[in-house]
């Protein structure tokens, strides 16, 4: 059994308990707030939560933990995942988990000492769906191009148009519409195509100095992918990827529900891809990451690992540039 310990107590925190619990491969043993009252009251709907502290040295250094979710502000991934691997903890850490390749690659390097385990929870790539979809790929040179949207308004962003600057919108805490939404559909290019050749990235910067929508062009050696992300509109479009043959149709990328598959030789009628979306999204990720952790000795589950960790890395370099194109600066980049 994994004893979870989180930290952040929001509602995607609620959502991946919810769904280790239902893996029945975790017990949630300690929840870390910033006052009690706030563990306290996250620790309640859980029976057999344990350890409630306000004090991060205090929760670090609870023995019985052995794994770590972290859903904290973007901003504080960084220090609070240090301070859990020197305390021997596997993290598992909310995308975008990282501000920049130099926190991510510190990260990897000091899991990799402290023979730890890290995991990005970027959830799309672990859903059954998602690894479905490679099967309906062509190599890639008889794929011709790909447009991937996720494009959805947040109600935060009113405030900022009040004059206001919220967590999500604000550079001193790494955020923005490309590390909230746009980060998925950049998971998904690279799950599916690897690393592109070229980034360029078009993006609408708003009043608190980060972007609030962006196009993006990821350039590959024969065909290109365009990725469409924003926080201050919205869109209701389906994300495609195109064969010289045919069209591979998806109702999105961040979660797929939905999939057709259209060739250029039938009469029209496109065959429709059976898919089963869970109703918790998260539970695939947590019950991949069991696995993991659960049999540190395997090679096949440790090449997967160093597969997630590699394209963690590679993800984390890609938004950095799109974000530098933008023009949008962290508080984290000047540290």
């Amino acid at each position: 059994m994994i004893h979870l310990g989180i930290i952040g107590t929001n509602w995607i925190t609620h959502q991946f308990v919810q769904a280790a619990l239902a893996t029945g491969e975790y017990e949630l043993t300690a929840v870390y707030s910033r006052t009690l009252e706030k563990a306290q009251e996250f620790g309640k709907e859980y029976a057999g939560t344990r350890e409630y502290k306000d004090d991060l040295t205090d929760f670090f250094a609870l023995e019985e933990l052995d794994t770590i979710y972290i859903a904290s502000p973007n901003s504080l991934h960084f220090v609070q995942a240090q301070q859990a691997i020197a305390a021997g903890k596997n993290i598992i850490v909310e995308k975008p988990a990282f501000s920049n390749p130099k926190e991510m690659a510190t990260i990897i390097k000091q899991a990799n000492e402290n023979q730890v385990f890290f995991f990005e929870a970027a959830r799309n790539i672990h859903e059954e769906s998602f690894k479905k979809m490679k099967e309906f790929l062509p190599t890639p040179n008889h794929i011709i191009g790909a447009n991937f949207s996720y494009m959805k308004y947040s109600s935060r962003y009113d405030l900022v148009l009040e004059g206001k600057e919220p967590n999500i919108f604000s550079p001193h805490f790494s955020a923005g519409s490309l590390a909230d939404l746009g980060v998925y559909l950049v998971y998904a290019a690279l799950g599916w195509f690897g690393m592109p050749k070229e980034v360029h990235h078009f993006a609408r910067k708003i009043q608190t100095g980060v972007d609030g929508l962006g196009m993006i062009i990821l350039r590959y050696e024969n065909f290109d992918v365009c990725l469409q992300h924003g926080k201050i509109g919205e869109a209701h479009l389906a994300s495609e990827i195109y064969f010289d043959d045919g069209t591979l149709w998806l109702d999105a990328v961040n979660s797929i529900n939905q999939a057709r598959l259209y060739k250029h030789t039938d009469d029209g009628a496109p065959l429709e891809i059976e898919v089963s979306a869970k109703e918790n999204p998260m539970i695939e990720e947590a019950r991949d990451f069991a696995e993991i952790i659960q049999n540190p000795d395997n090679e096949a589950y440790g090449e997967r690992y160093e597969e997630w960790v590699e394209l963690a890395r590679n993800v984390n370099q890609i938004l950095y540039e799109l974000r530098k194109q933008a023009g949008v600066v962290f508080d984290a980049d000047q540290e």
